[in-house]
C-alpha cells in the first residue's frame, strides 16, 4: 500500500469512523471523473439514496411531532449541495480528492460540487463495503451535531413557496416570472428573471447561476416588498 492510499484510509477512519476492508472502494470514492479509471459517480449515486434515508430517520425521530411537508423540509437542508460541501470543506476532503489536471489547475479541490459528490460518494462506499447500519453511523457521526441547530421547519419554505402562499392564501393571483437574459459559457452561465406581482404592480430582478436560483432571489425581493403582514402566514 502506497503511503498516500494509507494515509487517505487512516482520514476516513478518523473522520467517518469506518475502517475500509476494500481499499480501492475508498479510493473509488474520492477520485473525479477528471481523473480518469474508477470514479466515484455511481458510488455517489448510490450515497445519494443512503444519506437520504438515513437523514430521513434521524429527523423521524428527533421531530415526533413534525408533519412530512416539515420533515422534507427539514431534511432538504441538511442534505443540500451546499450544505454538503460546507460539511466536506470542514473535514477537509479536498486534500484527498483525486482530480485530474484541468480540475487542479482550476482550483476544482474547493469547488463546492465536488466537495459534496465526493461525501456522497463516501458514503456510499462505506454502504458497500459494511452494511447499512455502518454507512448511517458516518451519517450521524458527520451530520449528526447539526441536528440540534437547524432552524424551525416553517423558516426553510423556499421565497418562491412563500411568496405563492402568501398571495394564494388571500385569494390573490400569482407571480409571474419571466426569464430576461441569459448569457456566458455553458460552465458559468448567468440568469436574469424578473418577479412580477400585477396584484400591487411590484416587480423585482434576482440575477444568478442558474435559473431556478435567479427566480429565488427575485422572489425574495418581492416578498420585501409587500405589505408587513403579509409576510406572515394567513
Amino acid at each position: 500500500m502506497t503511503p498516500d492510499a494509507a494515509e487517505l484510509l487512516a482520514w476516513t477512519e478518523r473522520t467517518f469512523g469506518h475502517a475500509f476492508q476494500d481499499s480501492a472502494l475508498c479510493s473509488a470514492a474520492v477520485t473525479h471523473r477528471s481523473a480518469g479509471g474508477d470514479h466515484n459517480e455511481r458510488l455517489e449515486f448510490l450515497g445519494d439514496a443512503v444519506l437520504n434515508c438515513s437523514v430521513a430517520r434521524l429527523l423521524y425521530d428527533a421531530h415526533p411531532d413534525a408533519d412530512e411537508g416539515a420533515l422534507s423540509r427539514l431534511r432538504a437542508s441538511l442534505v443540500s449541495g451546499e450544505t454538503l460541501a460546507q460539511i466536506a470543506a470542514d473535514l477537509r476532503m479536498g486534500e484527498h480528492l483525486r482530480l485530474g489536471s484541468g480540475e487542479l489547475k482550476s482550483g476544482g479541490y474547493r469547488r463546492a460540487s465536488i466537495l459534496a459528490d465526493a461525501l456522497e460518494a463516501m458514503v456510499g462506499a462505506i454502504f458497500l463495503d459494511s452494511n447499512f447500519e455502518a454507512a448511517a453511523a458516518a451519517v450521524v457521526r458527520i451530520l449528526g451535531g447539526r441536528l440540534e441547530t437547524l432552524p424551525p421547519a416553517e423558516t426553510l419554505k423556499d421565497a418562491k413557496t412563500r411568496l405563492q402562499e402568501a398571495l394564494q392564501g388571500r385569494g390573490l393571483g400569482l407571480p409571474v416570472y419571466v426569464l430576461t437574459a441569459a448569457a456566458g459559457e455553458p460552465h458559468s452561465q448567468s440568469f436574469t428573471v424578473t418577479c412580477e406581482v400585477p396584484t400591487f404592480g411590484l416587480v423585482a430582478v434576482g440575477e444568478a447561476g442558474s435559473r431556478r436560483r435567479a427566480e429565488q432571489l427575485a422572489a425574495r425581493k418581492v416578498l420585501d416588498l409587500l405589505p408587513p403582514e403579509m409576510r406572515k402566514s394567513p
